[in-house]
């Protein structure tokens, strides 16, 4: 009988531990990359089973797998799926805040008699450098990072924790990686790559479209317009749901109003205490709440596979976190609804939002403390040193790394590297980056204003912006429904420059051509980010030039 390859094991595995009868080709393509000793990145939508890329490789690995995820919660659903298999090579653990001191002596333990493979920790326990010691003791065989769009700068939902994970990595020996997210346009794969430090990662990009959504998007004049058409739908809409609002008051005063017209609605939003967050969260994964008024600060591990509908009362700040936002409905495979009601003064609050200022003396005066200190400095020491909150601190500081001026370290710890430039220098840079940061923060508000007010297909313009292309238009949304999509569809090979490939422009540099619709092309500029074109115009005054 011949041996089984490694393709064969994983398939095996899958079937008898997890009751798997078939894995998906990119699966597949990325546990043989893990398999090989290779890192991986996979992008795929919510529901298609990213936790198994890590899952079912582990077992057959010789030391266990680390996974890091952002939220207790979303920790404590993984950790119960993998218990329910009720097998003795899926044991999985916890080290975080919610553990005693004897739980997290016990779980160690484990680890180290070869009883338990998973252990699962946030990015702040791997601030602690005894902490990290004992990890690496381990011996661990694999890195999992979930939600890994947390990593980048330019994601939706950026967390300075995670900006340590590379130096983590590196720590632990350089195992194998395994960065997962269902949301990372280009700029967020390339960011997640470079900060894992990861290594020619089999990239899996792939099925972000999702057929059961239909998508539709309505403007709205004025706020009264939008609460009516708010209230309209809910009452033809079969709950759960979510109401997306783009503030924390926006969310309380909408849930009340809500209330007023006897619907069944809670809010949710970052400002609310622990135990309030954990207990609407609760009610509703138990159907007890069929509405959650939320921003964005609901959603990321939400596991609930039965919501009918999400809609948005204001326009998202990106398809990045639209895309994450809507993948919450449908998730058991049956159709659902999701219904943006935008105005034009959306994209003004956005702007407000991502408006970041740099005091060109503020991040001068860091950069002078750090070359000058004779060690590496803490973030707690560096707050009563410079006088700065730790939200400010800790945004100086992400841009001092990116331009040379500090250096993460294991523990928390900062220090300049030995090359900084000046401190002048470096605030100079830094606002520099602050700027580019910001420009295509706005242009991905361009994209996702495009995307609301197009009369094509919403699923081809969606895509696009994370350079997928679907071939023909969704089928799934209000301008395929009214033909609308159709009539404007691009020629097939009728285009000047091939989808995915490289141009330049005279001022904006360096950009790769995403999608095509009608007369207008969208491309990706490294420099100012995305940009929607009027292809006739690039072919008169031949704008771009191929970049062989």
């Amino acid at each position: 009988m011949a041996a089984m390859t490694g393709t064969d094991e994983l398939r095996r595995v899958a079937r008898e531990r997890f009751g798997w009868e078939r894995l998906r080709d990119e699966q597949v393509r990325a546990m043989e990359a893990l398999m090989a000793g290779r890192d991986a990145l996979a992008v795929l939508p919510t529901g298609a089973g990213k936790s198994a890329i890590y899952q079912v490789p582990a077992p057959l690995l010789p030391g266990p797998t680390i996974v890091i995820s952002p939220l207790l919660a979303l920790q404590q659903d993984q950790i119960a799926s993998l218990t329910a298999r009720h097998h003795e090579s899926l044991v999985a653990v916890r080290l975080s805040s919610a553990e005693g001191k004897t739980e997290r002596a016990e779980a160690l333990e484990a680890l180290r008699a070869g009883d338990a493979e998973f252990v699962f920790l946030t990015p702040e326990q791997f601030a602690d450098p005894a902490r990290a010691a004992l990890i690496k003791a381990l011996k661990p065989s694999l890195v999992a990072v979930d939600e890994a769009h947390c990593v980048s700068a330019w994601g939706h939902d950026f967390r300075p924790d995670y900006l340590q994970l590379g130096q983590f990595i590196r720590e632990l020996g350089r195992p194998p990686v395994v960065a997962l997210t269902a949301t990372a346009s280009p700029p967020v794969r390339e960011d997640i790559v470079e900060r894992l430090g990861m290594r020619d990662p089999e990239v899996v990009v792939t099925g972000l479209d999702r057929p059961n959504l239909f998508l539709e998007s309505v403007h709205c004049p004025d706020e009264e317009t939008r609460w009516r058409r708010l209230v309209a739908r809910l009452r033809e809409s079969t709950p759960p749901g979510i109401v997306y609002a783009p503030t924390r008051r926006a969310t309380e005063e909408l849930a009340e109003r809500l209330a007023g017209e006897g619907f069944e609605a809670v809010a949710y939003h970052g400002g609310m205490s622990a135990g309030e967050r954990e207990r609407a969260h609760e009610a509703f994964l138990a159907d007890e709440v069929p509405i959650m008024v939320a921003t964005t600060a609901f959603g990321m591990g939400i596991d609930k596979r039965n919501i009918r509908w999400v809609n948005h009362v204001s326009l998202p700040d990106s398809p990045d976190s639209y895309l994450q936002e809507i993948g919450r409905a449908g998730r058991d495979g049956q159709p659902a609804h999701v219904l943006l009601l935008h105005r034009t003064e959306d994209s003004g609050l956005r702007k407000f939002f991502t408006n970041v200022s740099v005091d060109r003396d503020e991040v001068a005066d860091l950069a002078a403390l750090l070359r000058a200190a004779d060690r590496p400095l803490t973030r707690d020491e560096l707050e009563e040193k410079t006088g700065l909150g730790a939200r400010k601190l800790g945004q100086l500081l992400t841009l001092l790394e990116e331009v040379g001026g500090a250096r993460m370290l294991s523990g928390g710890k900062v220090k300049a590297p030995r090359w900084a430039p000046v401190p002048a220098r470096a605030a100079e840079l830094a606002e520099a980056q602050a700027e580019r940061q910001q420009t295509v923060s706005r242009s991905r508000l361009d994209m996702m204003r495009n995307f609301a007010e197009t009369e094509l297909c919403r699923g081809q313009a969606l895509l696009a912006y994370f350079g997928e292309h679907l071939p023909a238009i969704c089928g799934h949304c209000d301008n395929c429904a009214d033909g609308s999509a159709a009539a404007g569809e691009a020629a097939a090979g009728d285009v000047p420059f091939p989808i995915h490939s490289e141009v330049r422009h005279g001022e904006w540099g360096k950009g790769v051509v995403l999608s095509y619709a009608g007369d207008q092309m969208t491309v990706l500029f490294e420099k100012v980010g995305y940009k929607t074109l009027s292809v006739p115009v690039v072919e008169e005054h031949r704008l771009l030039k191929r970049v062989s």
